[in-house]
């Protein structure tokens, strides 16, 4: 018997696996539990591994060092896969003063996060756990205890910081939802109101694509060949059918323009009026409906990686007189197909065109969902490899000690999100499918989380024995709440923000998915998901820079 209670106390490789899934197995377990409709999810992972180191159970020092930080730089590269290609559409639209309202979120916070440092007396190391702790940023904690390592801070270890972290967590999850219901109610916010809002919005600000049957009205075109309508417009514009001479066609530029032509257009919808007052009127003919068409459409998913490095215009095998590309969809974001674009895996291309084209097509593209499946680990793991380089160059500041590094929470975040968007023109292709992205986030996180208790949880009673850890506590919520209810009603009294907008800005300032979570459940609809890619990759950052540099500039 005396082999099985060694299996679960003497350090090993056998007894490191055991007690990391044992650690991440409740967790996960009781992660699923709600208190007043609020779950703390993979956190709960942190709590129980501060519960088994308290109670003596410990591993490897270099073990847990490695899956610590291994597991971290998963989480990150995963996260900024997900949300790189939605934050660079994102930056054609306000993401300028949606950035800077949730950069003024983490100012705020460090600015109370310094007042506290004078006034209580707590090393700025440890008020440096509590701010990542209020804010529930795991990858701040991390860049804290780097840079504590850093300096070799003598009668500071990284313990104290893990548990001021841990103790500020749970409250700042609640702090962060409670703040967003009181913004409702100080902002005299009504749901269904603000619904009818952003689907007034949409229908005048949208961008995508719209589809409109037009007849030619305007007598100077007739005998001009379709091109002379693209030049005209000076932008991308399709004309996916024709009826043309009584047939219903899939149009070449070359084709002759005639009087009673019906165009059916795709285009943006600022750029749908310019078509009718050079082109004409809407026509009541749906030439997608008509019995004696014989055309079709499909949706066609790119899978084939050969076609990737190629402007879309480059691609003899899709070049086809009976086909018509209309609307590329990629990362939730549609718009309209043009030679000048470089497909990527995975995205969705809707064609026109006779039977036989459409099925050229799709074998030049793939479609074969099976193909995408399976995650093409070499690029990924090549993409971790820069980020870790990026991550290890170190910044010299003036009157700083040592040199600043963005490291293994920010190297791989950055590389992540420019791989996501422009690895394939790299031969790079980072594309993982949503469950497998998923999955190996919540494997990095779980990994860290569990490294990070089992590493603390001896110091826990200590904590609160002296009071410190309620001190942490209401030092925390007051850096968790006070930027969130300044900041969301600046953002709607004068960036005239929705509460949906200001919902996902504030999650993403936050860089807390719970919060992103109970905004998505109260708006019904993915609106706050828009803000919430549009500054989180430069809040993670921020936040990242802020635990380090607090330490490096106050110690």
């Amino acid at each position: 018997m005396n082999w099985f209670i060694q299996l679960f106390t003497e350090p090993s490789v056998a007894q490191a696996v055991i007690i990391y899934s044992l650690v991440i197995a409740v967790g996960i377990a009781l992660g699923k539990v709600k208190i007043l409709g609020i779950s703390l999810g993979v956190t709960w992972v942190l709590f129980i591994g501060l519960l088994f180191s308290y109670f003596g159970i410990t591993i490897n020092k270099e073990t847990e060092h490695f899956v610590k930080e291994f597991g971290l730089i998963l989480f990150v590269y995963a996260i900024g896969l997900q949300v790189g290609p939605g934050f660079f559409a994102s930056l054609k639209k306000s993401a300028l003063g949606n950035n800077s309202l949730a950069a003024s979120v983490v100012i705020l916070g460090v600015i109370i996060t310094i007042i506290f440092f004078y006034t209580t007396g707590n090393h700025i190391s440890v008020m440096a756990g509590v701010m990542s702790g209020a804010v529930t940023n795991t990858p701040g904690l991390a860049a804290a205890q780097a840079a504590v390592l850093d300096l070799k801070i003598p009668g500071i270890d990284n313990a104290t910081i893990t548990l001021a972290y841990a103790v500020a967590y749970p409250f700042a999850v609640i702090g962060i939802i409670l703040s967003l219901i009181i913004l409702k109610k100080v902002l005299r916010v009504n749901i269904p109101d603000e619904i009818e809002l952003h689907r007034k919005l949409n229908f005048f600000q949208s961008n995508r694509p719209l589809t409109r049957h037009i007849r030619l009205d305007n007598k100077q075109l007739i005998g001009q060949p379709i091109r002379k309508i693209f030049q005209m417009v000076h932008e991308p514009v399709i004309i996916s059918r024709m009826f043309h001479n009584g047939t219903i066609i899939t149009p070449t530029p070359d084709v002759v323009l005639s009087e009673g032509d019906v165009m059916l257009f795709i285009a943006p919808k600022k750029l749908m009026e310019k078509v009718k007052l050079l082109v004409g009127t809407e026509s009541d003919m749906n030439l997608m409906t008509e019995p004696t068409s014989n055309l079709i459409s499909r949706m066609i998913v790119v899978t084939r990686k050969e076609i990737t490095h190629k402007r879309l215009g480059d691609i003899p095998e899709i070049q086809h007189e009976s086909l018509t590309l209309t609307r590329i969809k990629r990362a939730g974001i549609e718009m309209v197909a043009h030679g000048n674009i470089f497909l990527q895996l995975g995205d969705t291309i809707t064609v026109v065109g006779t039977e036989e084209s459409v099925q050229q097509f799709t074998e030049a593209i793939g479609n074969s969902l099976k193909r995408l499946e399976a995650p093409d680990l070499g690029p990924i793991f090549m993409g971790i490899v820069l980020g870790v380089i990026l991550g290890s160059i170190p910044f010299y500041i003036p009157n700083v000690p040592v040199a600043v590094k963005i490291g293994m929470a920010g190297g791989p975040l950055l590389v992540a999100l420019f791989l996501s968007r422009f690895g394939n023109h790299l031969y790079l292709n980072n594309y993982t499918t949503s469950s497998a992205n998923m999955i190996v986030r919540e494997i990095g996180i779980a990994l860290f989380l569990a490294s990070v208790g089992l590493s603390s949880g001896h110091n826990l009673a200590s904590a609160f024995s002296d009071g410190s850890g309620y001190r942490w506590i209401l030092m925390g919520i007051t850096i968790t709440m006070v930027p969130i209810l300044i900041v969301g009603i600046v953002a709607s009294k004068f960036f005239r923000k929705t509460y949906f907008e200001i919902c996902g800005l504030l999650s993403g300032a936050c860089t807390d998915p719970p919060a992103l979570a109970f905004s998505l459940k109260m708006a019904g609809n993915d609106i706050p998901s828009a803000t919430y890619a549009t500054v989180y990759p430069l809040t993670m950052i921020m936040r990242i820079l802020a635990a380090q540099l607090l330490i490096l500039f106050f110690t």
